[in-house]
């Protein structure tokens, strides 16, 4: 992922020592499905250590994987978008430790304090266009005829 959307970058100090207010610490053995496509995202997390895949359902198909996250990283953006609905689905490709987020209290912080939330949808934001990009050039790697055409 791209410097502007790993959290370290993404936030001013000021915000980012906000948000993290809202943390706390969890952890997931490997193996673990952390959400499905389709169901309520009421949560998203921040990676410490390890490695999340991203995945998503093709019908008739194993579901196909997009782009594997790691520290720093935002795992979920589809908290912040009504109807805040997963819009893909997550594992953990390796043990994980991360930072979780409640994500109605962090909707309520950004509604109370609009800099911060225009940070917050900016970040989320560019994670998104990112996510739809790889999503995009992996879905053409693994379906069109003569790939994305971008190099391997």
């Amino acid at each position: 992922m791209t410097s502007t959307t790993t959290l370290s970058m993404a936030l001013p100090v000021e915000h980012r020592d906000r948000l993290m207010r809202l943390a706390r610490e969890v952890s997931f053995e490997a193996g673990e499905r952390l959400f499905e496509e389709g169901r309520r995202a009421d949560r998203f997390w921040i990676i410490r250590t390890g490695t999340v895949l991203l995945d998503l359902h093709v019908p008739g198909r194993r579901a196909a994987v997009i782009e594997s996250l790691g520290h720093g990283e935002l795992l979920g953006w589809s908290w912040h978008y009504a109807p805040y609905v997963w819009q893909l689905g997550a594992e953990t490709l390796s043990p994980v430790r991360a930072w979780e987020f409640d994500a109605e209290a962090v909707r309520a912080a950004c509604a109370r304090d609009p800099e911060f939330g225009r940070a917050v949808a900016t970040w989320v934001g560019r994670v998104v266009a990112h996510r739809l990009q790889a999503s995009r050039i992996r879905l053409l790697d693994l379906y069109a005829p003569y790939g994305s055409g971008t190099p391997a």
